[in-house]
């Protein structure tokens, strides 16, 4: 028997109401103000405003002014561990992961020794019981050391608990190889989740190439370089039946692709990050480190070409690809520093102040959005239901803070949203029935 995909420390289910909270779950239907009462970590009822039977014992919260959503899922984090805990580990990750409302996330490989074993998911499984905050996942790798020379042992993997398979970080070049991993997939399950860039194409480049890597003369990573390769591997996904996730989509030219492969029946799906959606290529001019990631940030028309495919669900979820780096590694010449953003503790604000403000998206589509990422590996979707694990989230959509002025949950500060004014926090978040995360300021008190 597998074990279970999810691992996190064990805590005993909550007693809690909500009270007057403005409930909403696009999974559910629900749009309106409720009281929600959580017993013993599970959803107990859902009532009309000031009528909900309260538990003995049970802690009272205001929701007054304020929204209950499903707890968020994010399937593409770098929790750093093991061998770049100055970066990051498992309880910081997760910590951050709550601090934004996230209630699961799923784990990247590309670590020190690189997650491709079975004894190492293990070890790390054994880690998450003891340290995560929140539920974790994790997707070993599907080539031995990210080489893409020789496939790991999946089935093996599969039955230790394996969410999925990617080489995250780095492509699958071969396609033979690629084509042989889809086989075993199907074979043991689970999804692959595809990084996709030609190294060919891609070069050396440091951003997005056009017209501000010409101004700034650095090397640039063309738009094509993503969207060949998943026409590529949209092509296998579909020859093979293979499921497959293609990650951080971030060019024009690729969302038609997903859109054509999907028309043609491929079984793919894909994410969005928060910084593709909101920033383009002129935030580099500044040669701030923290606008350096990969994939790059790409121009106007790209990033309304993901807002778009958001929109229609061509791409299916929004992923943070939470990079955490330590300072003294980002605090180098733009050229030189290493990629990625972290992204867990703003993600929700940030796309709520960037698209839903001013009413680029509706709230409902960016919480089903931030919440599918279950959905596209297997697991089941965090819903607000009778009966359902309380996996919630409380948010304050007037509150705006300054991101990073009160610092970070994570271990590093490397945000590329970071001195932005942000609308709405997170107040609480309750994932598999405990609560995770409290904001300082936010008491509860007896019922």
């Amino acid at each position: 028997m597998a074990a279970p995909m999810l691992t996190g420390m064990p805590a005993p289910g909550v007693d809690l109401v909500i009270r007057e909270a403005h409930v909403l779950d696009p999974n559910t239907g629900l749009d309106g103000v409720h009281d929600v009462v959580v017993r013993g970590g599970e959803i107990a009822e859902i009532a009309a405003p000031g009528t909900a039977t309260v538990p003995d014992g049970a802690e009272a919260v205001s929701g007054e002014r304020r929204h209950l959503l499903p707890g968020f899922f994010d399937p593409h984090v770098h929790l750093r561990t093991p061998g770049h805990e100055h970066k990051e580990h498992i309880e910081t990750g997760t910590r951050s992961a709550a601090a934004g409302g996230y209630c699961a996330v799923v784990a990247m490989p590309n670590t020190d020794p690189v997650l491709d074993s079975a004894p190492l998911l293990s070890a790390l499984r054994d880690a998450a019981r003891r340290d995560a905050r929140v539920p974790v996942g994790f997707m070993p790798a599907i080539t031995r050391g990210l080489q893409g020379t020789e496939l790991t042992e999946m089935a093996e993997l599969r039955d230790e608990g394996a969410v999925g398979f990617t080489d995250d970080g780095k492509p699958v070049v071969s396609a033979g190889m690629l084509r042989r991993a889809m086989r075993y997939q199907k074979l043991c399950g689970g999804v692959l989740a595809l990084h996709e860039e030609d190294p060919s194409l891609s070069g050396r480049g440091v951003m997005h190439e056009g017209e501000v890597s010409a101004r700034l003369g650095l090397s640039g990573i063309p738009s094509l370089s993503e969207a060949v390769m998943v026409a590529r591997d949209a092509m296998l996904a579909r020859e093979e039946e293979a499921r497959t996730h293609f990650q951080h989509l971030s060019a024009w030219q690729t969302v038609e692709a997903l859109a054509a492969a999907k028309a043609a029946g491929a079984p793919v799906s894909g994410e969005a990050s928060p910084h593709h959606l909101l920033l383009t290529d002129e935030a580099v001019l500044s040669l701030d480190t923290r606008m350096k990631m990969n994939p790059p940030l790409r121009t106007e028309r790209d990033r309304q070409a993901i807002i778009a495919g958001l929109r229609d669900g061509t791409i299916e979820c929004i992923a943070t690809d939470h990079a955490p780096h330590a300072a003294d590694e980002k605090d180098v010449p733009f050229e030189e520093a290493p990629m990625g953003t972290t992204g867990l503790e703003t993600a929700f604000a940030a796309v709520y102040t960037g698209l839903v403000r001013p009413g680029i998206l509706p709230l409902a589509l960016v919480v089903e959005r931030l919440t599918a990422g279950a959905r596209l590996v297997g697991l089941p979707t965090p819903r607000i239901a009778r009966g359902a694990p309380a996996n919630l989230c409380l948010v304050d959509l007037e509150t705006t803070w300054q991101v990073g002025e009160s610092g970070y949950e994570s271990r590093s500060d490397n945000c590329c949203f970071a001195g932005r004014r942000l609308h709405s926090r997170v107040l609480l978040t309750i994932a598999a029935g405990a609560v995770a995360y409290r904001e300082r300021s936010f008491a509860l008190s007896a019922a």
